[in-house]
């Protein structure tokens, strides 16, 4: 249902909906004069929930604002509160609105996975979806955390990492057996029940039984040495001794939480971080900085329970979240995530013992970043309002784009958008472009900003970007000299899009930092200082464009070269791929090579041969 009252006011557009509303609950929408979503709001009771905002008194600031600016609403009826919560959660993630508490990076954790279809499995980093036939450890926080665990186990337990088709492939042992950091299963250097020890050995060293298995090291150890094996008996000594290290090295770790995530929360004005801690097998495996937006100042538990509600909307959580606040809707927050995974999940704020302590701990480093955070929001707030008066600016740029091109001589050529702004790089906002224009002769660069640009803004005028589709920069900066500026600023005429300013920076002759000159559209290029902090900020923009770029086109071009059109032909794997590569030289060797040719390349017969002779014939005619 909705209704536009875009002549009334706030609390008179909202009384409006009470006739039809019934006491069900559901889902409700708060939108403003311009069709944006204010809010995205459950109730137990809808007619209920809208009666508290006919008026304006009880109400934070917040919720005035939000109630002043609201012209129409929508309505979402649902079977019980538990859905309308997933429901909610569900559209402030497509929706993003104002007045919601934002969790802004939701990226998946990583795991360690071990894959146990294989008789000799292999352990490695995972994303993403657990399948049931793989045993998982995590999530850790990091991929250094998941690399640094994966290391040890390479060094201790000698587990194999290569993938599958690899391990098929060898003929004998690789570099990683050679500096002991593999058994050599796929040469057969070790049998598979030993190496099915070693395997369990890990899954117990994931499971924190480190002491357990030191002690099955040392009896084996023993053994060895009885049976005079003294270089077994060395290899176990070794492990041992890692092991020693590693129980030294590894941090604290609590001996009362077992299977846990810790929560804490520090509030400045409307400023928050939410450090979260991983704690599986009483091992702490890491915690991460979150800084979601607090929906223009929401308090504690309501930022806590959409944080949760958001986090753990498509990654399973734990048996027990420690929290340093009271959650709202704690109950019914606990009923929504059994609902949604399938597991009795308990939200506890601890008073008292291990659990307050690493609680305390947590807080105090969610307390650290968040001054770290805003410190560095200060200094680029300052060094924007530099930028607006140096470059003379109608406003403080609260969005910048950032646009570069990266191409080899022409090819895999691909463009770069990066954005920033009062908070520093938005990373979630970054884009990228495959240049793919016949039109656009190889290496010209200023036709591609052209084509970048156009797709940007045309995409932007049509909101086919769900992510920042009526979002426009205040300032475009752009790697290049006067022809790249112009042909931006050509670009934003065309799109009727004027009030844009546009700011080209390029190295001059000699290609050296500190010599960058800026070039604009309407009026001559000028220098900064050497050591004025604006070029060092315009710098810092520009390296981070072209880190970005030059790691699409990286990508784009090795995924090229990964590609191959024997890939195409049946009956060639990799090892025959190989063989007719090293023979021909090249792709294009093997498409012009004779038939009797092919038949001399070794592992190729006289049939395989005829239907790799045919299928470059057939395909270049």
């Amino acid at each position: 249902m909705i209704r536009n009252s875009k002549n009334n006011s706030g609390t008179k557009a909202i009384r409006a909906y009470l006739p039809d509303l019934t006491y069900s609950p559901g889902v409700y929408r708060m939108i403003d004069a311009d069709g944006q979503v204010l809010y995205v709001g459950k109730a137990k009771s809808l007619k209920n929930r809208v009666v508290n905002y006919t008026r304006l008194t009880g109400h934070s600031a917040r919720i005035v604002r939000m109630i002043s600016s609201t012209v129409s609403m929508m309505f979402l009826t649902t079977e019980t509160e538990i859905e309308a919560l997933l429901l909610e959660q569900n559209l402030i993630k497509q929706l993003k609105p104002k007045f919601n508490v934002l969790l802004r990076d939701d990226k998946s954790f990583p795991d360690i996975v071990i894959f146990k279809s294989h008789p000799f499995p292999q352990v490695v980093k995972s994303r993403g979806r657990r399948l049931p036939d793989n045993k998982y450890f995590g999530p850790f926080a990091s991929a250094k955390a998941v690399n640094q665990t994966l290391n040890y186990l390479q060094k201790i337990f000698l587990l194999r990492n290569c993938s599958d088709s690899i391990y098929k492939s060898r003929t004998r042992p690789c570099l990683q057996y050679q500096i002991k950091r593999c058994s050599g299963p796929c040469v057969g250097k070790i049998k598979q029940e030993d190496y099915e020890k070693s395997v369990k050995d890990a899954e117990k060293f994931l499971a924190g039984k480190t002491l357990e298995i030191k002690k099955s090291l040392a009896i084996q150890m023993s053994d060895a040495s009885s049976e005079l094996n003294f270089e077994r008996a060395a290899v176990l000594r070794d492990r041992i001794q890692s092991l020693t290290h590693i129980q030294g090295t590894q941090g604290i770790n609590p001996n009362e939480v077992e299977d846990a995530d810790l929560i804490a929360m520090a509030l400045e004005g409307t400023q928050v971080c939410i450090q979260i801690f991983f704690f599986r097998s009483n091992q702490n495996w890491g915690n991460k900085a979150f800084f979601p937006q607090s929906g223009v100042g929401a308090e504690a538990g309501e930022i806590l329970e959409a944080f949760i509600m958001q986090f753990y909307r498509e990654r399973l959580p734990p048996s027990l979240i420690l929290v340093s606040h009271n959650v709202k809707n704690r109950d019914l927050v606990s009923s929504a995530l059994k609902k949604n995974h399938n597991k009795a999940v308990k939200i506890v704020k601890p008073s008292k013992g291990e659990k307050i302590k690493l609680l305390f701990s947590a807080m105090r480093n969610a307390s650290e970043e968040l001054a770290r955070k805003i410190s560095s929001f200060e200094n680029q707030t300052r060094l924007l309002s530099a930028l607006m008066e140096k470059f003379h600016l109608k406003k403080m740029p609260e969005r910048i784009e950032v646009y570069d091109n990266s191409h080899l001589q022409g090819s895999h050529a691909v463009g770069a958008m990066i954005v920033t702004g009062p908070e520093g790089f938005i990373r979630s906002q970054y884009r990228k472009f495959n240049i793919k224009d016949d039109s656009i002769s190889p290496g010209d660069d200023v036709h591609m900003m052209h084509h970048v640009l156009s797709r940007r803004f045309a995409r932007l005028k049509n909101c086919n970007d769900t992510k920042f589709s009526t979002t426009y920069p205040d300032l475009i900066l752009i790697d290049g000299g006067s022809t790249q500026v112009k042909s931006a600023a050509k670009v934003l005429i065309e799109m009727n899009l004027k009030n844009i300013p546009v700011i080209g920076v390029a190295k001059g002759v000699e290609r050296n930092a500190g010599k960058e000159k800026l070039y604009f559209p309407d009026r001559s290029s000028l220098m900064l200082k050497h050591n004025d902090p604006i070029l060092f900020f315009i710098q810092r923009l520009r390296d981070e464009a072209h880190r970005y770029v030059i790691g699409a086109h990286r990508k784009k071009r090795s995924a090229a070269i990964q590609s191959n059109r024997l890939d195409e032909i049946n009956g060639i794997g990799i090892k025959r791929k190989r063989a007719l590569l090293a023979h021909f030289g090249s792709t294009k060797g093997v498409s012009n090579a004779a038939l009797e040719d092919l038949k001399k390349v070794e592992g190729v017969s006289s049939a395989l041969a005829e239907v790799i002779y045919n299928y470059f014939n057939d395909f270049d005619r």
